[in-house]
């Protein structure tokens, strides 16, 4: 039985940086996390320590803040031009993996007016994107992540087998909350023909739309309608992965008060979480190569 090195890759990680576009007085902010991942031939740097191979993750965060001197752009345009960048630098690094995390800002009103230099941050909600070349193939999976929903009414929950360990009463009127993470990919393979920006706007709000209307029986038929709507939408889009966390809301028994509950007063519990998970891709989708990994 022989001992082997596998794959492996290398980087930096959460490289924080905020660029200010100061063209005009009416300043804009990009906020971003980023994390590069070279992959290629560093074998000898595992096995001898030779680190001629080893492009220091130093020069990798120096690269992402020099990159961003000139602008930024959408954050996959970025990821491309940063993984291009590394792949090409040297012939034995074959491919490269680039995570951008893009935090929102608002301007802050002034009465009644976006101020020019001045914002609030815009909640937990976060865009991503994972740019990833191998054989000068480029492909990419953007994405948000913490999009936190919730539907007062039109979802319900029954029909479930019961065992000895079942205590959850069934439901025809619960509150629906979740917290959305999703993940697409690019049919075009990163090409840059894609109008990132739009889509990104386009598909957000096509899985909002498609929580909002939905009279749900599961949170799984819930989140197969939202990425259904997605591709049936978007041709640009291979398929989609959603992780979607059931944030419970109980209804608090008032009785001992002598007070009924007509489902208008709730615990929310913070955890234990059911967890719902799941991908709805084309039938006919191409391989994806190592966009997911």
């Amino acid at each position: 039985m022989g001992i082997v090195l596998g794959p492996n890759q290398y980087g930096k990680s959460e490289v924080r940086l905020v660029h200010v576009e100061r063209s005009t007085s009416r300043h804009e902010i990009t906020d971003l996390t980023v994390s590069t991942a070279l992959r290629g031939d560093f074998a000898a740097a595992h096995l001898d320590g030779d680190n001629g191979h080893i492009l220091t993750t130093d020069a990798q965060k120096n690269t992402v803040y020099a990159f961003a001197r000139d602008g930024v752009g959408e954050i996959e345009e970025f990821g491309l031009r940063l993984a291009r960048h590394f792949v090409g630098s040297y012939d034995w690094i074959s491919g490269a993996r680039v995570a951008v995390t893009r935090l929102g800002w608002d301007r802050i009103d002034v009465g009644g007016r976006g101020h020019d230099h001045a914002f609030s941050r815009a909640g937990g909600e976060s865009r991503t994107t994972v740019v990833t070349i191998t054989g000068g193939v480029p492909r990419v999976v953007s994405g948000l992540t913490d999009l936190v929903l919730l539907k007062s009414t039109g979802s319900e929950f029954h029909g479930f087998p019961r065992d000895a360990f079942t205590t959850l009463p069934e439901t025809t009127d619960r509150i629906l909350a979740t917290a959305v993470t999703a993940r697409w990919l690019y049919v075009t393979g990163g090409s840059t023909s894609v109008d990132f920006g739009k889509h990104f706007a386009g598909i957000r709000t096509a899985l909002l739309e498609t929580f909002a209307s939905v009279h749900s029986l599961a949170l799984q038929q819930t989140l197969y309608a939202m990425g259904h709507a997605v591709l049936t939408e978007f041709p640009d889009v291979a398929e989609i992965r959603l992780s979607m966390p059931n944030k419970h809301h109980f209804t608090v028994d008032l009785e001992p008060f002598g007070l009924d509950n007509p489902n208008v007063v709730f615990y929310a519990a913070d955890r234990p979480y059911g967890l719902i998970e799941g991908t709805v891709t084309r039938d006919d989708a191409t391989d994806a190569g190592p966009a997911w990994d």
